[in-house]
């Protein structure tokens, strides 16, 4: 079995993706929402994960023209680790 671990992420798709779309996500924008009661543990990261993969989708959808650049940049979507991202901005959160 081959080791396809990249700096220490899953794989190469879930480092670039994590680097290139969500590496400035500010979390309090995203969690916060100005309540003062607001509560880290009740973000559920199956949940955050499908809003993340959502999101890369969307943005590859709006920023390229239809054609094959386009489908291999959403094909390589489907080897991210969205489970890992989430939890990682989740525990960035909860250290801030």
């Amino acid at each position: 079995m081959t080791d396809t671990k990249y700096n220490g992420w899953t794989n190469y798709e879930t480092w670039r993706v994590k680097l290139e779309l969500f590496d400035d996500l500010d979390m309090r924008d995203e969690f916060d929402n100005n309540e003062p009661d607001f509560d880290v543990s009740m973000i559920c990261p199956h949940t955050f994960a499908d809003v993340l993969k959502d999101r890369a989708e969307l943005y590859i959808e709006n920023s390229s023209p239809e054609g094959l650049a386009r489908d291999y940049a959403l094909a390589f979507l489907q080897a991210v680790n969205w489970y890992e991202i989430a939890t990682h901005l989740i525990k960035d959160y909860e250290g801030a």
